[in-house]
């Protein structure tokens, strides 16, 4: 089975919370707050952060009323962005991406199926904004309100 790093998931949610707040005025956030929201640790959110910073998805904010904030607006950054920052690129087989890894690629039926799988996953993540995973927390949010008001919470 195919899976997400721990890093991929948590920077993800990292990501989400700071467009939360960048639609919410901007306003920088610490890893702290983060922390406590989203139940990660602050040590792993401060690791996940700084290839954020690199690849210039998240700046930070020194001094009072400092932390970090989104380098764009949410509606402009994609979520396969946020994964090639953090986990790298978005191919299921060495050989998808580097030519020369295997010498087989010219007869191997099975690099045609890793190679359009890849490039349907790596289509599907270019095609999700950050702004549509917030659309989709508040939805997920209202419902969950509403549910809980019906119990009688």
């Amino acid at each position: 089975m195919i899976k997400l790093s721990t890093k991929g998931r948590y920077g993800t949610r990292l990501m989400e919370n700071l467009a939360h707040n960048y639609n919410n005025g901007n306003e920088a956030v610490i890893l702290k707050s983060v922390s406590d929201s989203e139940e990660i640790s602050i040590r792993y959110l401060e690791q996940i952060v700084i290839p954020l910073k690199i690849s210039r998805l998240v700046k930070s904010i020194r001094g009072a009323g400092g932390g970090y904030t989104l380098a764009r607006h949410p509606s402009e950054i994609k979520v396969s962005e946020i994964l090639h920052a953090l986990e790298g690129s978005c191919c299921l087989v060495d050989c998808v991406e580097d030519p020369d890894y295997c010498d087989r690629i010219p007869i191997c039926a099975s690099y045609d199926i890793w190679k359009e799988a890849s490039n349907l996953l790596k289509d599907y993540f270019d095609s999700i904004t950050l702004q549509d995973l917030v659309k989709l927390s508040d939805k997920k949010r209202a419902k969950g309100k509403a549910k809980s008001k019906a119990k009688g919470h």
